[in-house]
């Protein structure tokens, strides 16, 4: 099993505002590869936090890719309008095994808390970061405190005629 992120970050390393905003983020705009990772993955596990922005945007953005939301308290799903989702709760190490009994192959992990945690477990194999350039002073930051350094092996980076700078990297095992 391969777990992946794949996430925007402003150029000081926040993937949101301290409330939760995105607007520093571009909508839309020139193809960054989103599109050729999101058909490469099997399914999504995200933070209930995350759950509930991805929940006011206009259109569900995972298509009928399976997500799973991470939480010990019940979720409501009334809200999600053609998304196959579900809840899990419990260790990354122990999510991870039970999607892999299931078949899945491909993990996106999203949203701040959640990386984090699977970063601390060992449990990301692939990080896709994508700088937007702009500095947004504080929010909610990609990375928190790890309990050892973890080393990356840098694939590729990439740059776009908007200012996106986009580095991909593995874990090194």
């Amino acid at each position: 099993m391969t777990a992946s992120v794949f996430i925007g970050t402003s150029v000081d390393g926040f993937i949101a505002r301290p409330n939760g905003e995105l607007d520093f983020l571009p909508e839309g705009g020139e193809p960054h590869g989103y599109d050729e990772f999101i058909a490469s993955v099997d399914a999504i596990v995200i933070g209930r936090k995350t759950f509930e922005t991805v929940l006011a945007f206009q259109a569900w953005p995972y298509g009928d890719k399976r997500v799973v939301v991470l939480s010990s308290r019940p979720v409501d799903f009334s809200a999600v309008r053609g998304g196959v989702v579900e809840q899990m709760a419990g260790p990354p190490a122990e999510i991870v095994s039970q999607l892999a009994a299931r078949g899945i192959k491909h993990l996106y992990i999203d949203g701040g808390v959640t990386i984090q945690g699977f970063l601390r477990a060992g449990a990301i194999q692939r990080l896709i970061i994508t700088r937007v350039p702009v500095l947004i002073g504080e929010g909610v930051p990609l990375f928190g405190s790890v309990p050892r350094d973890i080393r990356l092996r840098h694939v590729a980076t990439r740059h776009y005629a908007s200012g996106l700078v986009q580095s991909e990297y593995e874990v090194a095992g």
